[in-house]
């Protein structure tokens, strides 16, 4: 910037401050610039809503007509507003408890269902080694999770026309959407049409200035104060520990095994192998399968 420019940028800042902090007078501007100033800053402000409103660009018109476009874009909001209320009520909800208990609760039966049959063909394969009643247990143990695992499998199958029905209700629901929608549009372009039509029949009013005042540039005392700019500092973010958040109740079954319920998180110390990890919580250490857990900060490789 030119020796000119800076010294121009001076004394505005300058003014601006005597203005703001020590009470100094600004030159008034008079009536009829005033109340063209507000209109202006109505249309503004509607051009705003129409932007934030569409994702389209929407070419404004100017004075009722684009406040007509305002309010249009307002309407579509609210029923695009009711859409996402009824989605979430109709579809989302019921697919997300479904995710959320019975998927998840199959998902644990079939976990558990696993870890037992990994103990009863591990003893079945001892057999003579192993005593007859423990072997006995243990069979039953497989055979008792796996009932309930088909019990809940079978049931959820058996609902397949809930989930028929909730995607019916999505389909309806945007039907009714895009119908509220064509609707808004074509009274709007009526109205815009309407519009277009008076404004080609009014006649044009030519804009004449007003004579310019004569200014007084006596000086001023008034004089220009400073403001520090420190920067804030950037706040550091703290050192996580590796861990992970239990997906499921884990019920230890073996010494050395580490218990814990569904949400606790878990300090990881170790890795066994691809399927074992140790940990600690509560102040007790031990180990865990890996697929019963979801690592929230891995172990340093």
């Amino acid at each position: 910037m030119s020796v000119a420019g800076l010294k121009k940028q001076f004394y505005k800042a300058t003014q601006l401050v005597s203005e703001k902090v020590g009470g100094a007078e600004g030159t008034k501007l008079d009536d009829d610039f005033k109340e063209m100033e507000k209109k202006v800053d109505v249309t503004s402000k509607a051009v705003t809503e129409v932007l934030t409103r569409t994702i389209e660009y929407l070419q404004p018109n100017p004075g009722d007509a684009l406040l007509d476009a305002g309010e249009s874009m307002k309407r579509l909001a609210e029923v695009k507003d009711s859409l996402d209320i009824e989605v979430k009520q109709n579809f989302i909800d019921p697919l997300q408890n479904l995710c959320d208990k019975d998927l998840k609760e199959i998902q644990h039966h079939l976990k558990k269902l696993e870890g037992r049959r990994l103990d009863f063909d591990y003893k079945k394969k001892r057999q003579g080694k192993i005593p007859d009643e423990e072997l006995r247990q243990a069979m039953e143990k497989f055979q008792e999770s796996k009932d309930v695992a088909e019990t809940s499998m079978h049931n959820l199958l058996e609902t397949d026309i809930e989930q028929v029905s909730q995607l019916s209700a999505l389909v309806d629901a945007q039907l009714d959407y895009h119908r509220q929608a064509v609707q808004i549009l074509d009274e709007l372009a009526e109205k815009l049409k309407r519009r277009m039509r008076e404004a080609s029949s009014r006649p044009k009013r030519e804009y004449k200035p007003k004579p310019r005042e004569t200014y007084d540039f006596r000086e001023s005392d008034q004089s220009n104060g400073g403001f520090p700019c420190n920067p804030t500092p950037k706040a550091s973010a703290p050192l996580d520990q590796p861990c992970c958040k239990a997906l499921y109740d884990f019920e230890p079954e073996n010494d050395g095994e580490l218990g814990f319920k569904e949400g606790d998180i878990i300090t990881l110390t170790n890795q066994i192998d691809e399927n074992w990890y140790e940990g600690m919580i509560h102040g007790q250490s031990g180990f865990f399968p890996l697929n019963y857990v979801e690592v929230l900060v891995p172990l340093p490789q």
